[in-house]
């Protein structure tokens, strides 16, 4: 008996030259670097499995990113020093088509809740099964996943996993240096990292 042909994944176009933002350890080599990401793993990717980069699609999302990885330290956002975190801008190859699970089609296809990130009892989703859709998604040869962030309870904050094609495409960054927290900290706007309004990926299929 054959089986059911997998539903086609919704994606969208990521606008060429839109900007992307990282949250990084100012201790880092590399923070563009997408190989010691794909080792370590991550929501949307198996340790060891692909190289992938982390993005947030805003700086109230970046904000949240932090805040969410200071969850279980004794210290908040506003306790930190200026250089206990940087912030990469960054550029992206053009062309790129992600998964979008942003959307109750794109994640009904990726067997996803639909209340994404959160679970029908309202419990954060583990791992495990997005880096199942996350595979899905790089076999189908996209180049990541447009997804509602797992960082924020606001619904329309945006994060991005970027799985690049090859070892030869890499992020750029927009700025010569990393920006220190004490530059990023209190950003609500692009206009605050004088930086102009981005557009938001256009839906595919």
């Amino acid at each position: 008996m054959r089986r059911p042909r997998p539903e086609p994944l919704p994606t969208v176009e990521l606008p060429d030259g839109r900007v992307w933002l990282r949250v990084a350890d100012p201790a880092w080599d590399d923070p563009l670097d997408p190989v010691p990401p794909g080792l370590s793993g991550g929501r949307w990717n198996a340790p060891g499995a692909y190289p992938t980069l982390y993005f947030s699609a805003d700086p109230l999302t970046a904000r949240a990113q932090l805040e969410r990885l200071l969850a279980d330290a004794p210290v908040d956002v506003e306790d930190l020093e200026d250089d206990a975190y940087v912030l990469v801008a960054a550029r992206l190859p053009r062309d790129q088509r992600c998964a979008d699970a942003t959307d109750p089609r794109g994640l009904k296809a990726l067997r996803l809740p639909l209340a994404y990130p959160l679970d029908d009892r309202g419990e954060p989703v583990p791992h495990a099964p997005c880096q199942r859709a996350g595979r899905r998604v790089h076999e189908a040869d996209l180049r990541g996943v447009w997804a509602r962030s797992a960082a924020s309870a606001h619904p329309e904050r945006r994060e991005l996993a970027w799985f690049p094609a090859a070892a030869r495409s890499r992020a750029r960054p927009v700025w010569r240096r990393p920006r220190p927290l004490g530059r990023w900290r209190d950003a609500t706007e692009w206009a605050d990292l004088r930086l102009p309004p981005q557009r938001a990926p256009r839906p595919v299929r």
